[in-house]
């Protein structure tokens, strides 16, 4: 083995090594998060029992809001997806048009298909609260 070759494995291995590191502290915190917005949640809940004029009503109220805001986000998060999906597909479609092979750019009609997909399945097929 050439020198060259141990010094590309050794970077090689240590971007492997960063890459793995980086993922496993990413996914502790969100666990993290997601275990504090939990808390959070009951937390307000039993907050909101506790008060003197409390009802069931009240809580299920709290948390039909919650879920709205979450549902509407969902909606939200798929149709920007959709949007910026697209938007790459028209991107490559507009590099690939003037260069040279057998209609190279409707490459980029796959991105564009799956954003256009996205933005339909947001606004008509998606549940609304």
């Amino acid at each position: 083995m050439h020198d060259n070759d141990v010094i590309g494995f050794a970077l090689l291995m240590a971007g492997v090594v960063v890459l793995f590191s980086f993922l496993a502290v990413a996914r502790w915190s969100d666990n993290r998060r997601r275990e504090r917005d939990a808390y959070y949640k009951s937390e307000t809940i039993r907050k909101i029992m506790e008060m003197p004029s409390a009802t069931p009503a009240t809580v299920q109220e709290f948390v039909r809001e919650q879920q709205a805001i979450a549902d509407r986000r969902r909606r939200e998060g798929l149709k920007l997806g959709g949007l910026i999906t697209s938007a790459v597909g028209v991107g490559i479609i507009v590099f690939l048009i003037g260069k040279p092979g057998p209609q190279l750019y409707t490459v980029g009609a796959i991105p564009l298909c799956v954003g256009l997909a996205l933005l339909a399945y947001a606004h008509l097929l998606a549940p609304r609260s």
